[in-house]
């Protein structure tokens, strides 16, 4: 019986073949080469009369050869020598050229005058001869196809594959044909249950389907059954994951009546949202649980997760445990520190004066802070002190260590490495700490299905009541410059009413080829080859102090800046001391300046659909409407122009994922791989087939019920362990 991980090298191919599939193409096994789909399909075109042809037309004769010959092209500056042959045919109502460079010998010998053929092409015209260029063809008998034979041969669908130079679509196609051939007998993975009540094709039948299809319906039928194989194993191994997290161990964090949770409550100076109260009392449901708690809380920009996270934390505390709450950049942890302060008033000032009965501390460990500093905050966190630890990559480190850590909250989570997130949670010393990672990209359901889909997913879609609208525009810079000339004078209107405004950079400016800035993403269809440079924050900031923010406070901030120095900036803006800070993306993400108004991306087209909308939400958090400006270069009608169009179009952040998603491709959703990746996808699509996804997560969980080790399932589990090899479940185990 033939496997799918059978190497293709002792398999039926060849030697050679088999080293050029997975020299060229990484194909190494039957099961990568049968699922190694085409790209398209083409017909042979309409049979039609050599006298009817019409130059660019697809067509298939039926023409008999009249002579052949060869010859030998010389070589030429820039060009090595050719061998030609060329071939005149008729079908008696006229004449074609047929045109074949560099295996004329192997032609020649095959099409001798007399021969009876179909030949088919796209019909060109030289020095006023029609002729076709590298025609296939299929010999005929001296009768020839008539009827019925002659046009199912024209109409036969052709795949295409993805070639690479050395290895074209045809040769990929012979190695297929001889691969599917030898696999009659390949395991089928799914079920025969599931298949019968899906109505599914067996396995290989659809790989001949969708490598020989006989019509345009049998494609289609072939891709269902594909997809489901994708996306069943994966939501396996998802569901496998979810059932195993819900056997670890973990101590309740049920809190106590009249804690610091409850006084929170109660000095809260405005009503907490609808959605908050729900998500926060699922929070509340899974923390009290004897298994870790494993959430995404994603919502939208402004949407208030913080705060939502804070009265998790703090149910935590009221229960004789520590939370910490780990951010991505210093600027970030220090203003989650600042807020979480804040909010808590004397909550949070446990051991002072003016600290309430039931406080605790909040603590912050930052790899830049001074020894003495930094030796009071490990102290507070060894010690159970604080009750909140917030800090960056700093709480990794092995010396760092806790009372009681019951609950770690990952803020903008996919910063962070799995490994990163992993060493923190191992410093839990009574079971699994509860885990709650938090994102403000919204994330479309399908992507949460997949990437995300062995965490509870939790998502807050309502805003705070009385948040401010925010209007975006896109400033072609190159097409119109006196918008970019209106864009400048909005911002000194702003800033001469009292309020602030950012500018936003992608690169920094005067490191070592102009470094880049802190978190830039790569957006589909970076900007062409010769393009200038992107714009820097130090050569900007130097330009808007000469030009035309000259009278106006301006500031620098970005990574390479010393904490003390970024940190100042941001209290002087906070105070209203600056007017205009000029970034890069570290400000992407929690800053919170409610009297920032304004919002000038500069060559936007550099920045993704989420990037941008996350660095929208930067302004308009108060009660006073905000304003994004987009300015580009980009073309009118390119890729980037619609990414931008895109933004500006809407504020609704799980709208514009949907958009993102369409724009780009899905990556690896099982490994760290980032967009644009040989995805573990070849066939599912997260966009069109969410249904699919949908029933697909229901069969799975419903089997691993049933059958956690798939032990009754055994070409399944081999299909799994094809599917996720040991470092990515290695990977998922700790996400």
């Amino acid at each position: 019986m033939s496997t799918w991980d059978e190497p293709l090298r002792k398999g039926p191919l060849g030697g050679r073949t088999a080293k050029a599939l997975a020299d060229k193409l990484d194909l190494h096994t039957l099961g990568d080469l049968l699922r190694y789909y085409p790209r398209r399909y083409d017909r042979r075109g309409e049979l039609t009369d050599l006298a009817l042809l019409r130059e660019g037309e697809d067509v298939t004769v039926q023409a008999k050869v009249l002579d052949a010959r060869r010859r030998t092209i010389p070589a030429r500056q820039g060009r090595r020598r050719m061998d030609m042959m060329e071939a005149t045919v008729t079908d008696g109502t006229g004449r074609l050229h047929l045109t074949f460079f560099n295996r004329g010998s192997h032609h020649q010998n095959t099409l001798v005058p007399g021969r009876l053929a179909m030949f088919s092409g796209r019909v060109s015209t030289f020095k006023g001869r029609r002729q076709l260029d590298h025609p296939e063809y299929v010999l005929l008998d001296d009768e020839g196809l008539e009827g019925e034979a002659a046009r199912a041969y024209a109409n036969e669908l052709i795949p295409v594959y993805p070639a690479v130079k050395g290895l074209d679509s045809a040769t990929i196609a012979r190695s297929v044909g001889v691969a599917l051939d030898y696999a009659v007998d390949i395991p089928d993975p799914l079920p025969p249950e599931l298949r019968d009540r899906k109505g599914l094709l067996g396995v290989h039948r659809a790989l001949v389907q969708i490598h020989r299809p006989a019509e345009w319906a049998e494609v289609g039928t072939a891709r269902r059954r594909l997809k489901w194989d994708e996306a069943f194993v994966l939501q396996l191994a998802l569901a496998q994951r979810r059932q195993q997290a819900e056997e670890l161990p973990a101590r309740p964090r049920p809190g106590t009546d009249g804690g610091i949770l409850d006084a929170f409550d109660a000095q809260l100076p405005f009503t907490l949202t609808e959605g908050q109260e729900e998500v926060g009392a699922r929070l509340a449901e899974r923390l009290n649980a004897t298994h870790p708690m494993h959430c995404l809380l994603q919502g939208d920009v402004g949407a208030g997760k913080t705060l939502v996270a804070l009265r998790a934390m703090l149910r935590v505390v009221d229960s004789g445990g520590q939370a910490v709450m780990l951010a991505p950049t210093e600027v970030l942890a220090q203003q989650h520190h600042r807020s979480i302060s804040a909010m808590l008033g004397a909550l949070g000032r446990a051991g002072q004066i003016d600290g309430a009965d039931t406080a605790t501390r909040v603590a912050l460990l930052t790899g830049s802070m001074n020894t003495a500093a930094r030796r009071e905050a490990l102290l507070e966190a060894a010690s159970g002190q604080a009750g909140i630890v917030v800090g960056t990559h700093a709480l990794l480190q092995e010396h760092v260590s806790f009372a009681d850590l019951g609950l770690v909250v990952v803020d903008e989570q996919h910063r962070f490495g799995v490994e990163q997130r992993d060493a923190l949670r191992e410093k839990a010393t009574d079971g699994r700490p509860h885990v709650l990672v938090m994102t403000a990209t919204p994330i479309p359901r399908t992507v949460a299905m997949t990437v995300y889909g062995d965490l509870d997913v939790v998502a807050l879609t309502q805003l705070p009541r009385g948040r401010a609208p925010i209007s975006t525009h896109v400033v072609p810079a190159h097409e119109k410059p006196h918008f970019l000339t209106r864009a400048w004078e909005r911002v000194r209107e702003e800033v001469g009413q009292g309020r602030q405004a950012f500018v936003v950079c992608p690169r920094i400016g005067d490191g070592p080829g102009g470094e880049a800035g802190d978190e830039v993403e790569a957006p589909p269809g970076d900007a062409p080859p010769g393009a200038r440079p992107p714009l820097a924050v130090l050569d900007v900031l130097a330009r808007l102090r000469e030009g035309p923010l000259a009278d106006v406070r301006v500031e620098a901030l970005h990574g390479r800046m010393a904490p003390d120095d970024k940190e100042a900036v941001m209290r002087r803006l906070t105070s209203g001391q600056t007017d205009v800070v000029v970034s890069t993306t570290v400000i992407e993400v929690g800053v919170d300046v409610p009297n920032a108004t304004v919002m000038a991306i500069m060559d936007a087209d550099r920045f993704g659909i989420s990037q941008l909308h996350q660095l929208r939400g930067r302004v308009g958090r108060g009660q006073l409407p905000g304003l994004c400006l987009l300015v580009t270069e980009a073309e009118e009608g390119s890729p980037a122009r619609e990414r931008l169009a895109a933004v500006a179009s809407t504020t609704d952040g799980f709208e514009l994922s949907r958009a993102d998603l369409e724009m780009r491709r899905e990556g690896d959703v099982l490994g760290d791989a980032q967009s644009g990746a040989r995805s573990s996808l070849r066939m599912l699509t997260l966009v069109k087939d969410e249904e699919l996804i949908g029933e697909a997560r229901e069969e799975a969980t419903r089997l691993v019920a049933e059958d956690p080790g798939l032990t009754g399932h055994r070409p399944l589990a081999d299909a799994l362990a094809a599917l996720l090899p040991e470092e990515r479940a290695e990977y998922l185990d700790k996400t």
